[in-house]
């Protein structure tokens, strides 16, 4: 009964973990986690009010501002709560003609005014430099943060607008004249304030579905060898028990039916004075031996934290998320992998894959371990 309510209490919780683990978008090396959600794969109550993401060509992640449209995502810094925009089309002054962060958790760093001005061709070649994608063969359009210079082209060019423009750092007065504003747009967002948090190396995340309360979460350092061993010896108590009562009721079945037996061999045979010993059932060892389970290939995590097979990002035993530089053991054929500790226990008392039950066989190569 008290595993049962244990259970009961444990898988809402890893489900939960489950469903708002790191993930990315396809190949991108980008890994999403809170405030951020990426919307194809988690829930609502994994990421914060408007920091819904998208997945595009299966390797391209996209943010949509309300007033703005959609930008691609180049990066994102969560320790200093950055993040880095792109245009799809490779015209992002264009796109800043129009540019309105309004109704997004997101600010620009800093601002700077800029005169948006088109000129004849013939007046700004070779001498400033233009935007390629707002410009053609008779006109050229040019961005300057130059008063002086907007000023002094007036006469000669027509002032589009002049606009208070998002930059990563204010230009000086006597840097370049004129800008193609091409660099990525950097971002930043005030609520929910998680950058304490990431130092100390904890995840935010809301303290519970439901909860609008951020919190910090850690990973304890025993979490592994205390929590998740805990639940492994569970899993093996709740599926141990069950096979031990079987066993011991197919020996005493045997034992029944072969002392009858024997017994009626002892009525007709009683000159012999010799009465049948009955044999004791034999232990039989469902496990494999420590040579075959050092025999299957071991892996050690690198930083992308990818395995191969079909395998997710959590260790099925000890329900535990593989961290980098983790020992890694694959079960040959089936390809299922787990945290090498995790799975040589089981072995030692199981001859079957965890996952899909699969009945390995030992690989005849010596052990090695790998590095992916």
């Amino acid at each position: 009964m008290d595993i049962l309510i244990l259970f009961s209490f444990l898988f809402p919780l890893v489900y939960a973990a489950e469903r708002c683990s790191l993930t990315n978008c396809g190949n991108n090396e980008i890994l999403i986690r809170f405030p951020f959600r990426l919307e194809s794969k988690q829930p609502e109550y994994c990421g914060y009010p408007g920091f819904n993401l998208g997945c595009k060509s299966q390797s391209t992640i996209v943010l949509n501002l309300p007033y703005s449209g959609e930008f691609f995502v180049r990066d994102i810094n969560f320790l200093n709560q950055q993040i880095y925009l792109y245009d799809p089309d490779n015209c992002l002054p264009k796109r800043l003609l129009s540019f309105n962060l309004s109704g997004s958790p997101f600010v620009a760093p800093f601002h700077q005014n800029y005169t948006f001005l088109n000129c004849p061709t013939q007046i700004t070649k070779s001498r400033f430099t233009t935007i390629d994608c707002l410009s053609n063969s008779t006109n050229s359009v040019l961005a300057t943060s130059s008063i002086s210079l907007a000023n002094s082209m007036a006469e000669s060019c027509q002032i589009i607008t002049t606009l208070r423009i998002p930059v990563s750092w204010p230009a000086q007065y006597d840097e370049a004249l004129s800008s193609e504003l091409d660099e990525d747009i950097e971002l930043t967002w005030h609520a929910p304030q998680c950058g304490d948090c990431e130092s100390e190396g904890g995840i935010c995340g809301f303290k519970s579905i439901g909860s609008e309360e951020v919190d910090c979460f850690h990973l304890p350092k025993s979490g592994r060898s205390g929590n998740g061993l805990q639940v492994f010896r569970i899993i093996c108590l709740s599926i141990a028990v069950p096979v031990l009562s079987c066993a011991i009721g197919i020996a005493v079945f045997a034992c029944c039916l072969d002392s009858r037996r024997r017994n009626r061999g002892n009525s007709t045979q009683q000159n012999t004075g010799h009465s049948a010993v009955t044999p004791q059932p034999t232990l039989v060892v469902t496990g494999l031996d420590q040579s075959t389970i050092e025999s299957y290939q071991k892996l050690v995590l690198g930083e992308s934290r990818r395995l191969p097979g079909p395998n997710d990002s959590t260790c099925p035993i000890c329900l535990s998320e593989y961290l980098s530089k983790d020992t890694i053991r694959c079960i040959p054929e089936c390809n299922h992998c787990f945290h090498a500790e995790c799975i040589d226990e089981w072995l030692r008392m199981n001859s079957t894959c965890p996952v899909c039950r699969y009945s390995p066989f030992p690989v005849h190569a010596g052990s090695h371990t790998d590095i992916v």
